[in-house]
């Protein structure tokens, strides 16, 4: 598993365990989609790892991003150097 979540209050808390690798952006994605499919949680808080993100977790949060988007499911990015948050909040503005 890439990724571990608790459910509070109907906010999803879901942690990245590290940065993803190129072959698993996909696999983190769908964790996260069958996650919040199954919890129809109202708010979703996602911790991303400390460290620059590689582009393979920059496009897993993209693509967890636009599900939630769709859902009308608000998306608060927390952890990571702020550049990283920036750059995210640049990209999805």
């Amino acid at each position: 598993m890439l990724i571990t979540h608790a459910v509070e209050d109907g906010t999803l808390r879901v942690a990245l365990r590290g940065q993803v690798d190129v072959t698993s952006p996909a696999a983190a994605a769908v964790e996260i989609e069958v996650l919040v499919h199954a919890h129809h949680p109202r708010r979703f808080a996602v911790q991303i790892p400390a460290g620059e993100p590689t582009p393979a977790t920059f496009s897993a949060l993209l693509r967890v991003f636009y599900m939630c988007k769709g859902l009308g499911i608000p998306l608060k990015l927390s952890g990571g150097p702020p550049s990283a948050r920036r750059l995210f909040m640049v990209n999805t503005a």
